[in-house]
């Protein structure tokens, strides 16, 4: 097929259309354009032209500063991030770096805000998991690769490579980021943990009063993270066992031939017994789970000169007689869940290298990313999941990459009429009808 192409002089395309709820959700739903003005300055661009910006970058895929060059002449992303001033890439990162300090509080103040203004909704566990149905809150370490960069704060990671550590929390089985904070790569997950929890927890109470299971792994296992959780009420939680020396393998087999503790076969070789301890404390009760693996041959048959065992516990304030030994152990394995989101930050959002050579700017670059994450999943969760969604298999969420794919990536054309803004989309556009949602009170001419 022969080809003539044309450029228009004065039609004017946009492949982003979904930006126009970004742009909504962040100036609407939140209060950051009346926050950002307690940042004084004496001249030149408004905070929250600064931040919209960004978090637009940030919703197509891009991180990088010099990205924003390409929008500096682009009338849709203006108008529908609402920016008056538009920002050039030196200018947003040297106000970063002047202002990330200031800026940082007032972003993760909004992060709570937005799921309340939206109504967003937080749901439960399953009732084939926990049948009281809490509100789970997962809260975890992931490493970013940085490696081969001088960045300040990258540092030998746990992974094995050069980077940061930031710490993520995670609310409802959507995954709503409650907060996010950058830490240097070395930093043990334990480090400054307590602060950030608590935190969490109060920003959380803004949120929801339902019960909460917070579920935690093994670099947490500490007495002044249970103690901390103590003070809080209606939160529960789940630990995991860091296995120190008072948790010699042979002390708990004693424990579990006195208690007559039954063995289970997975498979011929492989077996596995689990016992709770109770320990009363001045903080509450706790309930320490003990699970022993007993192997005497490998996957194929082989058998071992010895028996190798394999221990692993859990911490746990959910009652024994609702919750027996191998549920708290099933609800702790879907704590792994959060990987997924983990992964959705890093790759579908492109902030696992992050932008600067600041620490305190790369910390502000993590807490516009949970802002522009939340947005973007709440775009998922309204309009990705029922039948007016374009063909996709059923699914609890959508993946943020699957968000940008079919709402935010949007191609339309971007008319001023009679004094209106109109935005007219093509013929075929098959995930216009699930757009429209995000938009009850506006209907297609």
């Amino acid at each position: 097929m022969e080809l003539k192409f044309e450029q228009s002089d004065t039609e004017f395309y946009t492949p982003a259309a979904g930006l126009c709820f970004v742009g909504h959700a962040l100036n609407q739903k939140t209060s950051l354009r009346k926050s950002l003005r307690s940042i004084k300055k004496r001249h030149g661009i408004p905070n929250i032209d600064l931040v919209r910006a960004f978090v637009g970058l940030l919703a197509l895929g891009k991180t990088d500063f010099d990205a924003i060059d390409n929008y500096r002449h682009d009338d849709w992303f203006k108008r529908s991030m609402d920016i008056k001033q538009m920002p050039s890439a030196s200018r947003l990162r040297q106000r970063f770096n002047e202002d990330a300090t200031q800026l940082i509080p007032l972003i993760e103040e909004a992060l709570p805000e937005l799921l309340v203004e939206l109504d967003a909704p937080i749901s439960p566990l399953s009732k084939e998991l926990d049948h009281l149905q809490h509100i789970p809150l997962d809260i975890d370490v992931t490493p970013q690769d940085n490696s081969k960069t001088q960045k300040e704060g990258v540092q030998w990671t746990y992974k094995h490579f050069h980077g940061f550590a930031p710490i993520m929390s995670y609310v409802g089985t959507e995954g709503w980021c409650l907060g996010t904070e950058l830490r240097p790569g070395s930093q043990h997950s334990q480090n400054d943990f307590v602060p950030f929890l608590n935190t969490v927890l109060h920003r959380l109470r803004r949120v929801t009063q339902a019960p909460v299971l917070l579920r935690l792994d093994s670099g947490h296992d500490a007495e002044d993270t249970r103690r901390e959780i103590a003070d809080h009420n209606h939160v529960d939680h789940i630990i995991k066992l860091n296995p120190r020396k008072q948790y010699a393998v042979t002390a708990w087999l004693q424990a579990f031939e006195t208690a007559s503790v039954q063995w289970t076969e997975l498979r011929p070789g492989k077996t596995y017994a689990t016992h709770s301890v109770i320990h009363e404390t001045d903080y509450g009760r706790q309930r320490l789970i003990i699970r022993i693996i007993k192997r005497t041959t490998d996957s194929v048959g082989q058998y071992f000169l010895t028996p190798d065992y394999e221990l692993d516990g859990w911490w746990t304030t959910l009652d024994e007689t609702e919750y027996d030994n191998d549920n708290v152990i099933l609800l702790y394995e879907d704590h792994a869940t959060s990987e997924q989101f983990h992964s959705e930050f890093k790759t579908d959002m492109d902030l696992e290298r992050l932008p600067s050579g600041k620490f305190d700017t790369n910390d502000l670059v993590m807490c516009l990313g949970a802002l522009t994450y939340k947005i973007l999943r709440y775009m998922g969760q309204t309009c990705l999941l029922g039948p007016d969604s374009p063909v996709r298999h059923k699914a609890q969420r959508r993946r943020i990459k699957t968000v940008m794919q079919e709402l935010v990536y949007q191609s339309a054309r971007f008319l001023k009429k009679s004094r209106q803004f109109i935005l007219r989309f093509g013929r075929h556009s098959p995930g216009l009808s699930a757009f429209m949602q995000l938009f009850p009170e506006k209907q297609l001419c």
